[in-house]
């Protein structure tokens, strides 16, 4: 999701939190801190595994959802609302191109 200044809001979908169970932990990059695409940035911990998140874009941090480490079960009951990870401010425009909207995701899952 696009923030004002070009922000991207980013979190899980619901198609892994199906997946997962119960989160019980999130660990996330500090604000301000530097991310590039591809890499990890944190971790979720699960009643069923932990893995690693990846960034999806470089750039810098500029917000992180305290609801994420205090209540992280919000990060699948609630992934388009309340259960946002963090906000990346990019760096490589271009990277933005390469990210697909909610229309081609739904196509790639098959919901369409």
């Amino acid at each position: 999701m696009r923030g004002e200044q070009g922000d991207v809001r980013s979190g899980l979908t619901h198609v892994p939190g199906a997946f997962l169970g119960d989160v019980v932990s999130v660990e996330l990059p500090p604000l301000r801190a530097e991310v590039s695409a591809g890499e990890p940035i944190g971790l979720v911990e699960s009643s069923t595994t932990v893995f690693e998140l990846l960034s999806p874009l470089s750039g810098i941090v500029v917000d992180v959802n305290p609801a994420a480490g205090s209540a992280p079960r919000k990060v699948t009951e609630d992934p388009y609302g309340e259960g946002w990870l963090l906000s990346i401010r990019p760096s490589a425009p271009g990277e933005l191109e390469e990210l697909l909207t909610a229309g081609e995701y739904a196509r790639f899952v098959g919901e369409e």
